[in-house]
């Protein structure tokens, strides 16, 4: 089943922060990146747009293993998508920060990528977690903590988008990549 996009397209960015990871033996560390990508129609339809900020920390032999990773050229749960991209419109450095107050996050990469999301707590009294999708599929992670988009911006390798009407949806996730 094909589900239009509401706005005709979809602009998507997702922030990866490796706290602990290797690359065969390239240290992966504190290091972070953000896949962005522009959907032309439905997702599932591919031809999608996506380029990669890595963290401007990253050697050439990190950059070199972050673009591996996250194209899926090098195997691994993101090679599900690499059939999907139709124009790969390649990497920018830019400084990475990722901040996680409670439910409350919010991943900056210099001037080309903002997003801050609020994790969806259900109206029981007693509930203290995120709502969570569970068994998604995705590549990122097979369960996720829905969230409220507040605020997104994206002006990196030609895609451009500006959000701040808070009607979008975010998702958030620790992830393990093992064999990537």
């Amino acid at each position: 089943m094909t589900i239009t996009p509401t706005k005709g397209t979809c602009t998507v960015a997702m922030a990866f922060q490796v706290e602990k990871g290797t690359f065969g033996r390239v240290p992966l560390d504190n290091l972070g990146f953000i896949v962005v990508a522009r959907t032309p129609e439905a997702m599932a339809k591919g031809n999608w747009q996506v380029g990669i900020v890595v963290d401007e920390r990253a050697n050439t032999e990190q950059s070199d293993a972050i673009r591996a990773i996250a194209s899926g050229a090098a195997g691994g749960p993101m090679a599900a998508l690499s059939g999907l991209v139709g124009h790969f419109l390649g990497m920018q450095p830019a400084s990475i920060h990722f901040d996680r107050q409670g439910h409350k996050w919010s991943v900056r990469a210099a001037d080309v990528v903002e997003m801050k999301g609020t994790g969806l707590v259900g109206i029981s009294p007693h509930a203290t977690e995120p709502v969570h999708f569970d068994y998604t599929g995705h590549p990122a992670a097979d369960r996720f903590a829905i969230a409220h988009a507040c605020e997104s911006h994206i002006h990196a390798l030609g895609i451009s988008w500006d959000d701040v009407s808070g009607k979008n949806n975010a998702q958030y996730a620790p992830f393990s990549w093992q064999s990537a």
